[in-house]
């Protein structure tokens, strides 16, 4: 098979889809691989390294695009990657088509196999390629929003943990998976009060067992809305599998909020939990509603490209494998992670937003 993975060029996003470990493996298993110039170069891996393991270079993105049958990304695909994908080709990458609807236009239109990341379901749920960049994306919520609640980045002026004579700060989450379990991870380690919202029980009972400064709660519309209303920092890391993200967090509850406090809203990628969230890159700075920080980046891991990439790498390199393979509808992971093919949208959760 021949393997093609361009560099990114969605503003301020460093990773690349595989690290020269990882392309060496796919080489060693009798796979032509290239990689276009520089794709690697912001995550710390030099071209060198991957001619080094066997891999091709191509010098742009039109000769990158004509090489490859399986095109695998980490980012859905801009106006600019567009141009060179083609019916014949299968695109592996973070899709999050159901807050997109102009690019699953495009895409039906072009008519091939598009399988998003962040739904390669396993049997019992979970999404093995989401889970790794959504526990960075959870850390980061929380290292970021400790920031801007620092008084000259806009915020209240809280210390996230407190200190003697001091109130610690407070953190409110929606969503105890894996977004959600790593930023309350991140906020109880630093010494704050956390409260965690979730509908399953084993998940709170998770959350909970993180520490007496974690508090795990079903929820109910008015502590929802009394939660909120005293929060500092509040992450939205609320996910429906291939789906738009719900509207937990209402305006009216964020007009509630003390002004300086901070949300992140890491749900963004899938239309965002909270009704004020809007997308935003690394490139725009925090945007202020009722006085309120936002912080809505849709590619928040990209700001650790190195750790992500070789978070990534490990993950992705099983299913590239069977990508690759000549049976890979025969995996049902990968299956239940198609979105569109043949110009037709198939992933049962975008058939409901779509109305296919």
């Amino acid at each position: 098979m021949r393997i093609g993975i361009p560099r990114e060029i969605k503003p301020m996003e460093g990773r690349v889809a595989l690290n020269p470990a990882a392309c060496g493996e796919l080489v060693r298993a009798g796979h032509e691989l290239t990689v276009e110039e520089g794709a690697g170069s912001q995550s710390g891996y030099p071209d060198d390294e991957y001619l080094a393991v066997g891999v091709r270079l191509a010098a742009d993105a039109a000769a990158l695009y004509e090489a490859g049958e399986l095109i695998v990304k980490v980012k859905e695909p801009v106006d600019q990657d567009l141009e060179h994908l083609r019916g014949d080709h299968s695109l592996f990458c973070y899709l999050h088509l159901a807050a997109q609807p102009e690019l699953t236009r495009r895409l039906l239109g072009i008519g091939l196999t598009a399988i998003g990341f962040e739904t390669v379901e396993l049997e019992n749920g979970a999404l093995p390629l989401l889970a790794p960049m959504s526990d960075i994306a959870g850390r980061l919520s929380v290292q970021i929003g400790s920031c801007l609640l620092h008084r000259h980045q806009g915020g209240k002026g809280v210390l996230m943990g407190g200190l003697p004579a001091v109130e610690r700060g407070n953190v409110v989450i929606f969503g105890a998976g894996t977004a959600g379990g790593g930023a309350a991870i991140l906020a109880a380690g630093l010494g704050a009060t956390v409260t965690v919202f979730d509908l399953k029980r084993e998940r709170l009972e998770a959350m909970r067992a993180l520490g007496n400064n974690v508090t795990a709660l079903y929820p109910y519309a008015r502590e929802i809305e009394r939660q909120v209303r005293e929060a500092d920092l509040i992450i939205g890391a609320v996910l429906v599998t291939g789906d738009q993200a719900p509207r937990v967090v209402t305006a009216e509850m964020v007009r509630s909020m003390a002004a300086g406090s901070v949300i992140v809203d890491i749900s963004v990628d899938q239309g965002g939990c909270v009704e004020t969230t809007r997308p935003m890159s690394y490139q725009d700075p925090p945007y202020k509603v009722d006085e309120i920080v936002h912080l809505t980046v849709t590619n928040m891991p990209s700001a650790v490209p190195r750790s992500a990439t070789q978070a990534l790498s490990a993950s992705l390199l099983p299913y590239v494998r069977l990508l690759a393979g000549p049976d890979w509808r025969g995996n049902p992971d990968l299956v239940r992670g198609v979105n569109t093919e043949d110009g037709e949208v198939v992933h049962p959760a975008l058939k409901h937003v779509y109305g296919n």
